[in-house]
């Protein structure tokens, strides 16, 4: 289905998946140890954007939905829409499924950052942000741009560079956390617990602190879809397009490791939603990345709101490290595309 004759359609099936987002975020507020029912939530919502008072409604529930549930729903979909987001555009540009935001390193370097900022002890934190956050962010930041500084040759970006320097200098830094839990093994639970993800702690502020990076990271990365889709043919094709490839490459790898570092550093390492969410777009909205950026956005935000939502309720009094359900789904689909790619 060409994306010029069915623009229209294609805006529906986005619209659609919008209002399943809004309605998933109504139904999780309403979830959980304490439960809210939808209709309370709603007007709950609606009365806050609106700036105005909710008395029918009992004042512990108008708490639990705007100071504890609705900042982890943003922050989840958020971060999911930026890891789907990043691990399309990145696909795109290795034209290597497997392809994911991490690729160029960014979990490992922020794993490498929350471990250590937790070894430290400090207790700085910036913009709201803990100082694990903080160093998290860092951590995947400069890790990314060490593995680019090491794949760039002149103007150019190879990216068998970029994947072999990502797997060397992720393996180094692994060895580095192992050294660091061996010595410290005291913090040895909490580190582990980072690196499993979750959104237990959201609050406000890192909604705020993240948004407007976020914003403007997926805003380039959108921008990049008429490029993308040259680039999926080949290098050498989309330069006979006028295509500037390597301009393109850049802007892609830079803005899509950014939007990886700003997810990792507010909710620790969770794999495969770049994996499984753009597969799934692809397959049902094909290949147009004019099309398929802004769905598979959506679709991230949806994949992991609902992952974290079974998260904290699926066990009553236990809450599962998102992670670990989102790679309950990615590790079996994964399995699925290697066997597929054979």
């Amino acid at each position: 289905m060409s994306y010029v004759t069915k623009r229209s359609v294609y805006h529906t099936y986005l619209l659609m998946l919008c209002i399943a987002l809004a309605g998933l975020m109504l139904a999780a507020a309403g979830v959980g140890t304490v439960k809210i029912p939808v209709r309370d939530v709603a007007r709950i919502m609606g009365s806050w954007l609106l700036s105005k008072d909710c008395p029918e409604i009992k004042g512990s529930h108008i708490f639990i939905v705007l100071n504890v549930r609705l900042p982890r729903i943003l922050l989840s979909a958020i971060v999911g829409a930026a890891l789907a987001l990043g691990g399309t555009c990145l696909q795109g540009v290795f034209g290597n499924p497997m392809a994911d935001p991490y690729v160029m390193g960014s979990s490992t370097g922020a794993a490498f950052g929350a471990t250590l900022g937790i070894v430290l002890g400090l207790n700085q934190g910036l913009l709201g942000l803990g100082t694990t956050s903080v160093f998290a962010f860092c951590g995947a930041l400069g890790t990314t741009a060490l593995v680019y500084k090491l794949a760039v040759t002149g103007d150019r970006v190879s990216t068998t560079s970029i994947l072999l320097a990502g797997i060397v200098v992720s393996s180094i830094l692994s060895s580095a956390i192992s050294l660091l839990m061996l010595f410290n093994h005291q913090q040895l639970a909490r580190v582990v617990t980072w690196t499993m993800g979750s959104f237990n702690g959201a609050n406000w502020q890192q909604v705020w602190v993240v948004l407007v990076p976020m914003v403007i990271g997926t805003g380039i990365l959108l921008s990049q879809a008429r490029e993308l889709n040259a680039l999926v043919m080949g290098e050498e094709d989309a330069q006979s397009l006028g295509v500037p490839v390597e301009r393109v490459k850049k802007i892609v790898l830079i803005a899509a490791s950014f939007l990886a570092a700003c997810a990792v550093s507010v909710s620790g390492i969770i794999g495969f939603v770049g994996l499984i969410v753009p597969h799934l777009c692809r397959l049902i909205f094909g290949a147009d990345h004019r099309m398929l950026l802004p769905t598979t956005a959506v679709g991230g935000g949806i994949f992991l709101l609902l992952c974290d939502t079974l998260a904290r309720t699926a066990i009553k009094g236990v809450e599962i490290p998102v992670g670990v359900v989102t790679s309950l789904f990615g590790g079996p689909f994964f399995l699925y595309l290697l066997r597929r790619t054979k």
